[in-house]
């Protein structure tokens, strides 16, 4: 299981640390990326960091201010967000690779992630 932490409500330019901690399977073994849904809308795919951290994407909305990491040790993965937008409001929940070994392996990565932990909200508003 999957759960992520961290969301809030900040104002636009402010920054966020989100926080998604796996209980059960060890995240090593997998690639692992964070998603954001607004209602109404697809579920989109924000970034991924490989099972080795080597391998790292953003979306084109993100990139050059939101950062991926993980800390396996701690079976935890973050999400360093910076100068948030209003557009950056969403419910943010983190996923795994099902095991396909292609969890953050080309753009389509998103494509792989077939469930999703709960989620935090994060808004950006004046």
């Amino acid at each position: 299981q999957l759960q992520a932490s961290g969301g809030g409500l900040v104002q636009p330019g402010r920054s966020l640390r989100l926080s998604c901690v796996a209980s059960g399977s060890p995240l090593s073994y997998y690639g692992i990326g964070w998603f954001r849904q607004v209602p109404g809308k697809e579920r989109e795919g924000v970034s991924c960091i490989s099972s080795s951290g080597d391998v790292i994407y953003y979306s084109d909305s993100v990139r050059g201010r939101f950062t991926i990491s993980r800390d396996n040790a701690k079976n935890t993965m973050y999400l360093q967000m910076n100068n948030l937008k209003p557009d950056d409001t969403a419910v943010y929940s983190c996923s795994h690779d099902p095991g396909t070994g292609k969890g953050c392996y080309d753009k389509e990565w998103p494509v792989v992630y077939k469930s999703w932990g709960q989620g935090t909200q994060v808004t950006v508003s004046t």
